[in-house]
Parts: structure tokens; C-alpha cells; sequence
């Protein structure tokens, strides 16, 4: 998804004199297209995140319109007082870009894990939260985050995802996508999970279960209606990030369902509270802590077997 987002912001800030590029000693194999194309709008500022936050609150103070490009933890928590005072408080139109979503960088420890993320950024006002399943969500995305004139988080994989979609859709920020319609279980999926929560889907589906599959990438603002017409119309619902199961993607879906005089169960499957600390691939890790297509599915059948 990197990749695709790189390709796709070079293309549009050819046409788009105010797009700049941040981004804080990283980024190399990936940025220099941009880099070499546009050198007067793009700043390796170092290993200096809160001095890239004032800088693009800066620039877009000057009506320009900023993207700040690091791994996740670097480039929400590291900066976060200057996100909140500079960016939010403001309302201004910085784009904040962590690549890394989850486990991706399993194999750095706690440090470059983003676990946390979608929480601390989802509680700042005027944030918007995006978090594409694959690169046709991503690029789609894109076009609408540089049209949105406020604060927006991109929360993106490190690379190699698929291509879920079978073709492209109309994106709208605060819009789920339905990808599979069934009776019986709805999955919502956000960010870099959409691939397993589609072969979890697939699974169920050749095994009698009737699957409802609805792509979430946008967490915040959240797609309320689509969530009441999920719970509405299937038995039990299930959330799936790579994210801690507090204050994430499932505690979002949780509040809407919360005011409601009637629901159905919602199991938010994520990873724990707890450090991830061991050392492994992303999709050793991802089955360390039950995020693997196996033992969601397991868990799925389980917890379904209980409402029937």
C-alpha cells in the first residue's frame, strides 16, 4: 500500500502546487520519486518528528497542503502533543501518513509496533482516522483526504498487500463497503486484516455459514447506519484489526451499538492488552496472538455456535 500511495500523491502533486512532502529520515526506496520531482516541496527533516509537525502546521498555515510520511509510532505518539496543539486544536489541513499499520515491523519490537494508534488518534477533535484494506482503497482514499480541508491520520501497511476489490468504487470518508452480503455473521474489517477477514469470509461461506463482509476504512468518522442495518440483519458481529482490542476499531463499532434498545453480540477480535514482545514475522505474530485465518475462523465457528 506504500507503494501505491507514494505513486499516486507524485501523480496528483504534478497538478497540485501545495502538496508537500515530509517525512523524518525515512522513507528511502519509497519517497525519491517524489523527492527527485519535486525537490523544493519535500523535507527530510531527521529524526526530529515534533519539529515535522510544526513545520507542516506551518506550511499549512501558509495555505499549502502537508503530508507527514514516518512509522506509526514516530509519526502519532512521538509528535503527539504537537498533532494535538499545532494540527487539531487549529483544525488544520495536515495529512499525517504511518506506515507500519499492526505488526508489520514485528521483528523491531514494541517499539515500531502500531497498536495503539487508531486510539490515541481517533480521541483528538477533528481528526479524521483512515485506515484502507488494500491498494484500490488506498488510492481511492487518497483523492478524498486531499479534498477533505482538515486534520487526516492514513494509517497504511508496509507493503505487499493485495488487491481485494474486484474494481473500483465510489470512497467516501465515514463509508463502509459491503463486499459480501449474508444473514447469519457480519465481519467488519479495517486497514491491513481485510485480506484474512475475505478468507475467513470465503471459508465460512463454503462452510454453510451465510457471511456478511464489510470493508471499514474509515474508522473515524465511523459508519454508524451501516453498523445498525449489520446488526439489524445478522445474528452476530465480529470486528477485526491489528490493533489492541481497547479503544480501536471494535471499542468504535461498540459505541454505536451501545444505544441501542436491541443488538446483537459483538466479539471484537484484536490483539490484547498486553506489549507484543515477542520477536517474529508479521504472520508469526499475527498467529501468536490469534489474528491468523485459522484461529479466526476458529473463533468465528465457536462464538457463532453459541447464538444459533
Amino acid at each position: 500500500m506504500r507503494t501505491t500511495f507514494i505513486k499516486n500523491l507524485t501523480k496528483i502533486a504534478a497538478e497540485n502546487k501545495n502538496i508537500f512532502l515530509l517525512t523524518g529520515d525515512l522513507g528511502f526506496s519509497v519517497l525519491e520519486e517524489f523527492a527527485a520531482k519535486f525537490p523544493e516541496r519535500f523535507f527530510n527533516v531527521g529524526v526530529a518528528e515534533q519539529a515535522a509537525v510544526g513545520i507542516a502546521a506551518g506550511l499549512a498555515l501558509a495555505g499549502k497542503q502537508p503530508f507527514f510520511y514516518s512509522i506509526i509510532p514516530f509519526v502519532t505518539m512521538r509528535p503527539f502533543e504537537q498533532i494535538r496543539n499545532d494540527i487539531c486544536y487549529q483544525n488544520l489541513n495536515v495529512k499525517l501518513v504511518g506506515v507500519g499499520a499492526g505488526l508489520s515491523y514485528g521483528k523491531y519490537g514494541p517499539t515500531h509496533h502500531a497498536v495503539t494508534d487508531i486510539a490515541v488518534m481517533r480521541a483528538l477533535p477533528n481528526m479524521i482516522v483512515i485506515a484502507p484494506g488494500d491498494p484500490i482503497e488506498i488510492k481511492l482514499a487518497l483523492k478524498k483526504i486531499i479534498e477533505h480541508p482538515g486534520p487526516v491520520y492514513l494509517r497504511i501497511g508496509k507493503k505487499g498487500e493485495p488487491i481485494i476489490h474486484k474494481q473500483e468504487f465510489d470512497f467516501q470518508i465515514g463509508k463502509g463497503i459491503i463486499l459480501s452480503d449474508g444473514s447469519d455473521i457480519t465481519i467488519f474489517a479495517t486497514g491491513n486484516m481485510l485480506e484474512t477477514a475475505k478468507n475467513v469470509a470465503d471459508k465460512l461461506n463454503e462452510q454453510g455459514i451465510s457471511v456478511r463482509l464489510v470493508s471499514m476504512p474509515t474508522i473515524k468518522p465511523i459508519d454508524s447506519e451501516l453498523i445498525v442495518e449489520s446488526a439489524n440483519c445478522t445474528k452476530i458481529l465480529f470486528s477485526l484489526e491489528e490493533h489492541s482490542v481497547i479503544g480501536g476499531f471494535g471499542s468504535a463499532i461498540a459505541e454505536v451499538l451501545v444505544g441501542l434498545d436491541k443488538r446483537p453480540p459483538l466479539k471484537i477480535l484484536g490483539i490484547k492488552d498486553k506489549f507484543v514482545k515477542e520477536v517474529g514475522s508479521q504472520n508469526y505474530l499475527r498467529d501468536l496472538h490469534e489474528l491468523s485465518e485459522k484461529k479466526v475462523t476458529a473463533r468465528i465457528k465457536e462464538e457463532y455456535s453459541k447464538v444459533i
